[in-house]
């Protein structure tokens, strides 16, 4: 395969055609059919500028073919609509060698297609190349959000939302940043090290990295390639972690001899914060549904030197006991993930209006039960990677409404990015951010 096959190959894994077939996220169909390739670094590069590309600008993309195949583009087999949006992405978003680009992906249609669509998709490229239509303006819509939809490949309903969300930002330039590069990021174990050395031995290997301005145990760091490729063997020195979602541990601010508890650990990266920052001084309990996730939270854990209590279990039930009370807790509870929608490129497409009020639900329990288990004077910190109200806003204060407890104190980093009622509202894409939400809740002596 060449790098626009596996290219095509990873779009087909993430958008599959025939029911059965397991559907894959863009990151995973990527490095699934790059190890299967022999594909030099230069073309592994293309092929994951075009993947994701095509999978991001999906709209923008079908906007651009309307003119020259209408509603033919819903009766084509689903390898060849593919084939025509990676086609016009490589022309119209790269510096393509555009005569190429139609032949290559010519021979591409011939392979999963025949002739007759083969010769369709030359006539309709070499259509697009003589009669190339201008970018998306607001005079081409009846309505700013079908413009900022289409221009910026979003569905409606996620602009809507940002507009509620963000009510004081420039909405086009919040819905251009989520098509922009995100900004990798690693965690530094500070208990075994510090920022300074970790950025030294990166810069070593020739990476450049700098501190994040929010989080005191975040690198930020220019090549993400170099940290996939190397976190396995960090030794628990760092791990790969947005700065984003290293937010909630800095609001938390857990502290030497305390007890912590972990609510929807995952995999562990909140765990590790919390461990680092304890110093060995301390105990953290964490629990999950996921038992396979628990297996590996411990052993990083363990890699990092350290142990944590694990409880396998649905948050919302009495699984712990009900005496059991902690200095500070986390709750990263599971939401919509539409903070996501740079980082994962497909999110914009598998997300719906409807996920964040079927969520909302399951968020509010699993706050209330958290609540149960915090002494008097604790700290419980809300995180969900979503900027939806229902999610946010709306989830936190019906809880402080109903129980004993209190919006508490934000580190000063955080305050450009407090809302009106003092929660940490992070807007997705700028600054190569993922949108985040954090609140952190008193409660009451």
């Amino acid at each position: 395969m060449n790098a626009r096959e596996v290219a095509l190959a990873a779009v087909r894994d993430v958008f599959p055609s025939q029911e059965g077939v397991r559907e894959r996220g863009a990151q995973e169909a990527l490095d699934y059919r790059l190890r299967r390739s022999a594909l030099d670094s230069r073309d592994r590069a293309f092929a994951t500028e075009l993947a994701y590309g095509s999978i991001k600008m999906r709209r923008t993309l079908d906007w651009y073919l309307a003119p020259f195949i209408g509603e033919r583009l819903k009766e084509l087999p689903p390898a060849i609509v593919e084939i025509l949006r990676l086609a016009v992405y490589e022309i119209v978003f790269t510096r393509a060698d555009e005569h190429a680009t139609v032949f290559e992906f010519v021979n591409l249609a011939k392979k999963y297609g025949h002739r007759g669509v083969a010769n369709l998709v030359n006539a309709v490229l070499r259509s697009f190349l003589r009669n190339r239509p201008a970018e998306p303006a607001p005079s081409d819509f009846d309505g700013e959000d079908d413009y900022l939809g289409v221009r910026y490949s979003l569905p409606n309903w996620i602009v809507r939302s940002w507009r509620a969300a963000f009510p004081t930002l420039d909405l086009e330039a919040l819905c251009a940043a989520v098509n922009d590069p995100v900004q990798a990021a690693a965690s530094v174990n500070l208990a075994e090290r510090t920022r300074e050395s970790v950025a030294e031995s990166f810069a070593a290997e020739g990476v450049a990295s700098r501190p994040s301005a929010l989080v005191a145990d975040s690198l930020l760091v220019d090549d993400a390639s170099y940290l996939r490729g190397h976190e396995a063997n960090a030794d628990g020195a760092w791990w790969i972690q947005s700065e984003s979602a290293a937010t909630p541990v800095a609001v938390l601010a857990p502290q030497p001899g305390e007890t912590i508890l972990d609510l929807c650990s995952g995999r562990g990266n909140k765990t590790l914060q919390i461990l680092a920052r304890l110093g060995g001084d301390g105990t953290i309990t964490c629990v999950d549904k996921d038992a396979r996730k628990g297996a590996m939270l411990q052993e990083r854990v363990a890699s990092a030197g350290g142990a944590v209590a694990f409880v396998a279990g649905d948050a919302t039930q009495p699984i712990l006991s009900r005496e059991q009370r902690f200095d500070r807790i986390l709750l990263d509870a599971p939401c919509s993930g539409i903070g996501l929608v740079a980082r994962h490129p497909e999110t914009r497409w598998k997300k719906t209006a409807g996920d964040a009020e079927r969520l909302a639900p399951l968020q509010r329990e699993l706050l209330e039960a958290a609540g149960a288990h915090l002494y008097p004077g604790g700290t419980l910190v809300y995180a969900v990677c979503s900027t939806d109200p229902r999610e946010t806003s709306d989830v936190v204060s019906a809880f402080v409404k109903a129980n004993h407890f209190e919006r508490g104190l934000i580190p000063a980093a955080f305050e450009p990015l407090l809302t009106l009622d003092g929660d940490v509202l992070i807007p997705p894409g700028l600054q190569g951010r993922d949108g985040f939400f954090v609140a952190r809740l008193d409660r009451g002596l």
